[in-house]
């Protein structure tokens, strides 16, 4: 059964060309957005998953739409999997927000499940509705039928879509496609082999069936699980895509809990922008973002096609550096001679699969002729094999026996690396070495949860053994790995793939470790050295480790989670003067902004932010910093006002003390004696920036409390000079206070009593007060920095306050008449301007009346 439903727009009493404000936009979204959350409360969880179905959340969707180059005049636009139509509607909103309009938006949306086919209408009305002042012709059909069962009967009945030639259905597509393995008995497999499409997962399917409906020249933007980017399972679909794309961007959302958080999807998610066709090989945009959105912690840079797909690359994979340190890794070992083949070695994974021969498999502490050790993760500790080792669930003896002989290797030496690595572990890869003599010489059962390298089935020279070792167990190789494994498996195919040193190098560095296996520092130095010497400045394991060291760090100052990030230990670096080269006893505190920070980040580790994240540096990591005691702001000079480009920060002198001795053997003691001091210096600078504070007084005598700065000093002018002359008796509703990064006072339930029911404020002007005797709601701008009640300004606050039973007024007030030159053209008609130093005084922009509302 399918239902079918369309619609359609038309504008012919269109009126000129309304220019979009960001309210607008995100109300759009906005409304959407709680249509998803609605529909995801009532859709069961067995439901989702038998559908592969997740929801795309509001900050995912409107990245998603930025992505699009360009939209042609006419847009043709598939999304196949709708949900609740999330992407369309950022399109929309995308549409709205571009200087350069479309003539029409046709949209063709696909939904299996029926019972979101009512949200999806709303929404697609919606979009209907915001487009009608834009003269955007819009229409809509809704499929409530199967995408793959549809697209198999385009593709099959026209040679033209299965050749892949330049004809297409559509012109832009946005997906977010169901994620499922898919066996070789279901429908959704007959369809996709019978279409030539070779997959184990919905999503990649979903993604082949869009490019081919996609025209020449057209634009596909989708999210998908990163795991199509290596691996034997997907190498056709990549084939596929590079040989009939053109890569424009990916981007990485760096964090696997985020994008996808409402619905608990724990997984490295990409957004993948190819253009059909792939005449032009131009350069691809490689960005990133730790959330689940494009505005903060976000990176971006250029690279060559041939770094994201190598030339000779047979299995197609796709490499995604992200940052500096990532591209040096990959120079350094591309142009290492080898793979484990050309050595005449193996990688397989481990034979035994221990549900299945449960019969063989006892309890043993020993070993003896009938039993020999099974070998599991878990023992493998610190690069070595530590056997037997008690586990409350897994038995660690394989009963040796003419039916059990084929699950055994000989004895010998042998690589293990862990197939899974746990959330705790820095790695990607975990090697370690098996020494088969220190095992009595017994044959080994290898659980299928680990690979290991092996000559032929037997084992390695002992020498090659350790070299391959930590040759493996390097950061330069764990970094390599990251670029084209977005997942935590490591499979046998992937280290097959990994270039390596030659045989004579492995033995070298296997000739260089005696005892246990030696620490990461020192793993990384032999490889340097042994490997690229004269290559310092190049290999990036020393940036890497020093970030990690960073992060092992503020976890032990007991920083909280969203706090122990890259960008957190970047600054911590920045502030310490603390370069890859140094040793931390060489640590040093100067004075630095948060630009030099950023400067120091990409000069020295490669990772270059956008501009923007500046204030995302400032509000979510060096406050947390300063709060904590770790960073003092402008010891220098403290009444220093927060807007000024003068700004600057300090490690404390004790936690400076500390972090010197990270590494040595009295970092623990000084640790925890460092903890028993911080207490006391929260309390000590808690007090002195209270006594630093500008305090105020409001018209009902109410004395508030301000941080020293520039905007606060103008809202005490206010409070001194404007209030008394021009709303004598205001009742003062609400004051931010931009030095703390929170509201000062807010009264909600009276401003509630005016008709403005708000929760989040993050929009507010700087203060609002209600003017009584005229019943007018004064919204105030104090202008140090950020700029003035401009055209984009009024609108907002007209839509945020547009319940009001008073009169909006829109102050802008400024220190000098010179701050304001500055914005002079930018103020919006209909507002009011006051200057502190002529505080008698109140300069009226365009309107009949003089301070009133409209």
């Amino acid at each position: 059964m399918c239902a079918q439903i369309s619609g359609a727009s038309e504008f012919p009493n269109y009126l000129g060309h309304v220019t979009p404000k960001k309210q607008e936009i995100d109300s759009l979204l906005d409304r959407v957005d709680l249509l998803r959350l609605q529909a995801m409360s009532s859709v069961t969880e067995k439901g989702r998953l038998e559908l592969g179905q997740v929801f795309t959340p509001k900050p995912v969707a409107k990245l998603m739409a930025s992505f699009f180059p360009h939209f042609p005049e006419n847009i043709r636009l598939l999304d196949p999997g709708a949900g609740i139509g999330s992407l369309t509607a950022a399109v929309v909103a995308e549409i709205k927000n571009r200087q350069k309009k479309p003539k029409t938006l046709e949209v063709h949306a696909y939904e299996k499940d029926p019972f979101l086919i009512d949200s999806l209408t709303k929404t697609l009305h919606i979009c209907q509705d915001e487009l009608a002042s834009y003269k955007v012709k819009f229409s809509f059909t809704i499929f409530n039928k199967d995408f793959i069962e549809s697209a198999s009967e385009i593709l099959i009945s026209s040679p033209l879509f299965m050749g892949n030639q330049k004809g297409g259905l559509f012109n832009s597509v946005i997906l977010n496609p169901p994620y499922r393995k898919i066996n070789a008995e279901t429908e959704e497999r007959r369809l996709f082999s019978r279409m030539g499409i070779e997959t184990t997962n919905l999503y990649s399917g979903f993604l082949t069936l869009s490019i081919r409906l996609l025209e020449d020249h057209g634009i596909l933007v989708a999210i998908t699980p990163r795991s199509f980017c290596n691996g034997t399972y997907f190498r056709s679909f990549r084939e596929e895509i590079i040989k009939t794309t053109n890569l424009r961007r990916f981007h990485v959302f760096e964090k696997r809990d985020t994008a996808f958080s409402d619905d608990n999807v724990l997984q490295e998610n990409i957004v993948m922008v190819v253009e059909k066709g792939a005449e032009k090989r131009g350069e691809v945009v490689i960005s990133s973002s730790a959330n689940g959105d494009n505005d903060e912690d976000s990176s971006e840079r250029n690279v060559a096609f041939d770094t994201v797909v190598y030339p000779k690359d047979g299995y197609f994979n796709i490499h995604l550096p992200t940052d500096l340190l990532k591209d040096q890794a990959t120079s350094l070992i591309n142009a290492l001679p080898h793979r484990l083949s050309s050595l005449g070695l193996k990688v397989s994974t481990g034979k035994v699969v221990d549900f299945r021969v449960n019969d063989f498999i006892v309890s043993t502490d020993k070993i003896t002729k009938n039993v020999a050790p099974l070998l599991y993760s878990h023992h493998l500790e610190n690069g070595l094999v530590s056997w037997p080792k008690f586990h409350p669930k897994k038995a660690d003896g394989l009963r040796l026996t003419r039916d059990s002989l084929p699950l055994f290797v000989p004895s010998g030496n042998y690589i293990f690396i862990k197939r899974f690595s746990a959330k705790e572990e820095r790695k990607r890869i975990v090697a370690s070495l098996c020494e088969g003599k220190k095992l009595y010489d017994a044959p080994l059962g290898i659980e299928n949860h680990l690979n290991y390298i092996h000559a032929n089935g037997g084992g390695l020279p002992l020498l090659l053994a350790k070299g391959l070792c930590l040759w493996f167990n390097s950061t330069i190789v764990d970094t390599y790995f990251r670029i084209f494994s977005g997942h935590t498996q490591v499979n046998a195919d992937d280290l097959r793939r990994i270039p390596i040193p030659s045989l004579s190098q492995l033995q070298a560095l296997g000739n260089r470790w005696h005892g246990n296996l030696p620490d990461q520092q020192t793993i990384d130095l032999t490889i340097r050295s042994t490997l690229f010497n004269g290559a310092e400045k190049e290999d990036p394991s020393m940036a890497v480790n020093k970030i990690n060291e960073a992060l092992s760090i503020l976890k032990a100052l007991e920083f909280p989670r969203e706090q122990i990030n890259e960008r957190s230990a970047l600054t911590l670096l920045a502030l310490l003067n603390m370069t890859p080269q140094k040793k931390w006893s060489e640590a040093e505190s100067p004075l630095m902004g948060i630009t030099p920070m950023m400067n120091f980040f990409e000069e020295h580790y490669g990772k270059q932010y956008k501009p923007n994240t500046r204030e995302t540096v400032r509000r979510q990591t060096v406050h947390q910093f300063v709060e904590a005691c770790l960073a003092i702001a402008n010891p220098d000079k403290k009444s220093r006002p927060t807007t000024s480009p003068q700004y600057v920060y300090q490690i404390d002198a004790f936690a400076l003390e500390l972090i010197k001795q990270y590494g040595l053997h009295s970092w623990e003691k000084s640790l925890k004696k460092y903890m028993d001091i911080r207490k006391s210096l929260t309390k000590k600078y808690a007090m002195e920036r209270e006594m630093e504070r500008i305090t105020v007084t409001t018209p009902q005598g109410k004395k508030i409390y301000l941080s020293p700065g520039g905007q606060n000093e103008l809202i005490a002018s206010i409070f001194d000079e404007f209030l008394p002359r021009f709303a004598p008796g205001g009742y003062v509703i609400y004051i931010g206070d931009t030095g703390r990064g929170k509201d000062t006072l807010y009264d909600k339930e009276y401003l509630a009593k005016l008709g403005v029911n708000l929760d989040k404020h993050g929009k507010f002007p700087d203060a609002i007060v209600h003017f009584k005797e005229k019943n007018w709601l004064l919204l105030i701008e104090a202008v140090t920095s950020h700029g003035p009640v401009d055209a984009k300004r009024h609108g907002e606050l007209k839509a945020l306050f547009s319940g009001s039973t008073a009169g909006l007024v829109f102050v802008t007030t400024f220190l000098t008449k010179k701050d304001m030159v500055k914005y002079l053209r930018k103020i919006a008609w209909e507002t009011e301007v006051w200057i502190a130093e002529s505080p008698t005084h109140m300069i009226h922009f365009n309107g009949e009346r003089f301070l009133g509302p409209y």
